[in-house]
């Protein structure tokens, strides 16, 4: 028996306009995937031949890939090739083809060992390294390490890893180098400002336990703390420090963020917090909109003064830290010009246990001030030797406890005066 339904106009109209409707969605949808598939430089051509063959002269043939993948397993003099070392190395390059330094890559083995690198704890040598000019830089020995126990500093350009030439060579390659078991001992290679010549720095890796904040207060009364990473257990120690000052109150505080390269950005966001209370701590802009991080709490500590001590190994997450309370004036910023990594990864694991990290963004301080490739400029520049650090002279939290006491005086030769 065949059942026959009749429906109204209004209902058949209704049914029209919602099937228009439908249609007109996907075709957007479709039309804007593939708009921004075709979207290449100024001036350059697409990939094409992806689906099918197109000769004209400006794009670049995609067959060609093939080709070089036949001629490579053909004729390398080293047979058999591994089909899978073709994929990911050509998945690597890809990737690389973007021209930026933190857009990565990650076989199944460099995912492992970059998703180590999240954890509070590993063996190694305990420092922090990218990319700048091109060449491959210590960012910030962490504190007590033994990379910086061997005399390894910020600004050190790594040369050679066990004998193995770094030009050209990923972060993640690097780190993949200078990582091993405890006990044994890397050689690195370094250039550093003012040496004529190389220098070797034999470091005996060992169990690296990231110990973020401590602090401290002095007899005048002035609290210092130490954070040197931005990583899971920062908040509570920092929350700790800053219930230590309220409870004892402190005259002033000295924020610490000297090579220090970073971590989480919702830790950051969390100890601007303290300040700032639900003020935008940073901006976030990528290709097609601007994100706005607000404080998610309470500002505990306006009111206080603050200094913060930063230098060339201060990046990333320090940046936001630092330049969020310069920009409201919350702080004083006492040191150097800061490393300049101010850029969004968006982190993403692949099947196969593979893995891609791909910038999506860059990060602006609340007034617009970009970060990426540029850094924070302190409001009082002190340089800081390494005659000075020998002899335990620290004139950076000498220039802070000056301004949190009222004494600081600015010489011409940017020392200062206490009186």
């Amino acid at each position: 028996m065949i059942i026959k339904r009749s429906f109204s106009k209004p209902v058949l109209a209704l049914f029209s306009v919602f099937l228009v409707t439908i249609v007109f969605f996907i075709g957007y949808t479709i039309g804007a995937e593939q708009r921004t598939r075709s979207l290449v430089p100024s001036g350059e051509g697409r990939v094409v031949g992806l689906q099918s063959v197109d000769s004209r002269s400006k794009d670049v043939e995609f067959a060609m890939f093939w080709d070089v993948w036949n001629l490579v397993k053909e004729t390398y003099y080293k047979q058999p090739v591994s089909d899978k070392d073709l994929y990911y190395g050509a998945l690597k390059g890809m990737v690389e083809g973007t021209g930026n330094p933190y857009t990565t890559f990650f076989n199944p083995e460099e995912t492992k060992s970059f998703l180590s690198d999240l954890e509070q704890s590993f063996e190694g040598i305990g420092a922090e390294i990218g990319i700048k000019e091109d060449r491959l830089q210590v960012v910030a020995p962490l504190k007590g390490s033994p990379s910086e126990q061997a005399g390894l500093q910020p600004g050190d350009w790594i040369v050679t890893i066990d004998g193995t030439e770094t030009i050209d060579m990923s972060v993640e390659k690097a780190v993949s180098l200078i990582r091993g078991k405890k006990g044994t001992v890397v050689k690195l290679e370094v250039s550093r400002e003012g040496l004529d010549e190389l220098k070797t720095i034999e470091i005996t890796r060992d169990k690296i336990i990231v110990d973020s904040v401590k602090w401290e207060i002095d007899d005048k009364k002035i609290m210092t703390i130490s954070i040197s990473t931005f990583n899971g257990d920062t908040v509570g120690l920092f929350n700790q420090a800053v219930q230590d000052a309220l409870t004892k109150d402190v005259k002033g505080i000295i924020v610490d963020v000297r090579n220090n390269p970073g971590g989480l950005l919702t830790t950051a966001v969390d100890i601007a917090s303290s300040w700032t209370g639900y003020q935008p701590v940073l901006l976030e802009r990528s290709k097609d909109k601007e994100k706005v991080f607000p404080g998610i709490k309470q500002a505990r500590l306006e009111g206080v003064k603050t200094v913060i001590l930063v230098n060339g190994g201060s990046a990333s997450a320090s940046e936001i830290f630092a330049g969020a309370l310069q920009d409201y004036g919350f702080a004083t910023l006492v040191g150097t010009q800061t490393f300049g990594k101010g850029s969004v990864q968006d982190y993403r694991q692949l099947p196969d246990g593979s893995s891609v990290k791909i910038t999506t963004a860059e990060w602006f301080t609340p007034k617009g001030r970009g970060i990426n490739e540029t850094g924070i400029t302190p409001d009082i520049e002190v340089s800081y030797s390494i005659e000075q650090l020998k002899d335990g002279i620290d004139p950076q939290q000498e220039t802070a406890v000056s301004i949190l006491l009222g004494t600081y005086q600015a010489k011409a030769d940017g020392e200062i005066d206490s009186k």
